[in-house]
């Protein structure tokens, strides 16, 4: 579970009303960035694994798989794209973690509060010129391994306590740069939850990956990706699979219960 804390309703509507005021355009769809290559389209109703605890078991028959960027190697994505799978890779954009090996690029005037997960700290996101690098080479990591595409995590640190005056505005602008990084290297990117920003940026964004919409009764918030013909992959971990596959099936959603430790076990829709 990657939420990192859940920012009240009225604080989301708050800033959500402020993005589409301040934002140049009227927050509307961005125009495209010539520098981004053609990169993989997942479309709605794509099943998934999404695995993020330790190397890749290839067991499940699925077309996609969700992956840690770190922990698998270019033979583990290689493997699963000779039995006919894309593969995107996990990487944390929105905190600092201790047991990365590039915890050390990382100055410390960046790391904010601690997430709740163990060893990690917020970061701050408005240090565009610092974090950019370092995430262009992670993202270089992502390509030259061979994935298809990018999931990258806690992206809405503008609605928890992050130790930074962190704005809707400021994410924006690290989401969509997020994003360019990403389709310049010709990898299709993911927007990971920040539900109130998906109609400034459904635009940037390739596809969704979603946690807890149906606990919280937002999937019907996710509609924009699919209406545009981007798949979006979306995970229960309270919700027994009865209770949310009907509506996920209505939606078009790629729909799954998961254990928190994402490890291999998935009970799909």
């Amino acid at each position: 579970m990657r939420r990192g804390g859940r920012a009240s309703a009225a604080l989301l509507t708050v800033l959500l009303l402020s993005v589409v005021a301040g934002c140049s355009g009227g927050g509307g769809t961005p125009a495209p960035d010539p520098s981004a290559t053609a990169v993989w389209q997942p479309r709605p109703g794509l099943a998934w694994q999404w695995q993020l605890d330790g190397k890749v078991d290839p067991s499940a028959d699925v077309p996609v798989y969700d992956i840690d960027g770190f922990e698998n190697d270019a033979a583990d994505v290689a493997r699963l794209h000779r039995a006919g799978r894309k593969v995107i890779c996990y990487v944390n954009v929105g905190a600092w973690e201790d047991y990365r090996p590039d915890r050390d690029a990382f100055p410390r005037a960046v790391l904010g509060k601690p997430n709740g997960w163990h060893g990690e700290r917020w970061l701050d996101i408005r240090e565009v010129s610092v974090l950019r690098p370092i995430m262009e080479r992670r993202f270089d990591m992502c390509r030259e391994k061979g994935f298809d595409a990018v999931e990258p995590d806690l992206v809405e640190g503008y609605g928890n306590e992050t130790g930074f005056p962190l704005t809707a505005r400021d994410q924006l602008v690290y989401n969509r740069m997020i994003a360019r990084i990403a389709r310049a290297r010709g990898l299709a990117v993911g927007l990971k939850n920040d539900l109130p920003q998906i109609p400034q940026l459904v635009g940037d964004f390739d596809f969704a990956v979603n946690e807890q919409c149906a606990e919280y009764g937002e999937c019907a918030r996710l509609t924009p990706f699919i209406e545009a013909g981007k798949a979006v992959f979306h995970v229960e971990y309270d919700v027994p699979a009865r209770g949310f596959c009907p509506e996920s099936r209505r939606l078009g959603l790629s729909s799954m219960l998961k254990r928190p430790e994402l490890g291999v076990w998935r009970d799909p829709c």
